[in-house]
């Protein structure tokens, strides 16, 4: 199998950075978050193909034209993009300020949005898009108090993934979303104080690598849960 050329948005830790680490084992990764510190450390971990690291915020304005900037540094192409950025806020919506329902957004929607839009000009051969998303914005399943803004801005990129699928067929690129479930991250912790995951982060990107790489064969422009148990 030839090495494909993969792009991972917020691989600085959780998720994201077990992924970026798992992938490029057998392919090409840019591993890409505003934490350079941890990025550097990403960097150093000995795998089989060397890990790309590039530092941008996906919250500035100007953030689509760095990551365009980035990849042609890079990739000639990409073939993969997974977006894993995200921000939560574990607060009641009435004690929560407008400044972080604007950070909730500006990361866990916003900068998705700008990296699909600079990604895709780069798929030139066809390719997938994986936003991660979360059984917080799956229609149906269990809420807790405190996510109701974080839950909403999932619920937009489940939207989002969907409508931009029908957006991209001709260009043979396929847009699927995955609405995880609980696996054991800095960020469940920060939601779920003491909370043991059912999986943990590694477990997890090992399944959202594997998709990323195979299921747009058969699945395109879908929500999907992925859990085990939510919380």
């Amino acid at each position: 199998m030839n090495p494909k050329n993969i792009v991972v948005v917020g691989a600085s830790r959780g998720i994201g950075r077990e992924i970026s680490i798992q992938l490029s084992e057998s392919h090409n990764v840019l591993a890409i978050s505003r934490n350079i510190e941890k990025l550097r450390a990403l960097e150093n971990t000995e795998t089989n193909h060397p890990i790309n690291i590039a530092a941008a915020d996906v919250t500035v304005p100007n953030y689509g034209e760095v990551l365009e900037n980035i990849l042609s540094q890079y990739f000639s192409s990409v073939d993969v993009l997974i977006n894993c950025a995200g921000y939560l806020v574990n607060k009641p919506l009435t004690e929560t300020s407008d400044a972080e329902m604007l950070a909730v957004f500006q990361t866990n929607v916003l900068g998705l949005m700008a990296s699909c839009k600079a990604v895709i000009p780069a798929m030139k051969d066809g390719g997938h898009i994986v936003n991660i998303g979360s059984m917080g914005g799956f229609q149906g399943s269990v809420k807790f108090p405190g996510l109701s803004v974080y839950s909403a801005s999932k619920s937009a990129v489940a939207g989002f993934s969907e409508c931009l699928a029908a957006e991209t067929a001709d260009l043979n690129i396929q847009v699927n979303c995955l609405a995880i479930g609980a696996a054991q991250t800095e960020m469940l912790e920060e939601a779920f104080p003491g909370y043991k995951a059912p999986l943990s982060a590694g477990e997890m990107a090992n399944f959202i690598g594997d998709f990323a790489l195979n299921a747009n064969k058969y699945i395109n422009g879908k929500t999907i849960p992925v859990s085990v148990s939510t919380p």
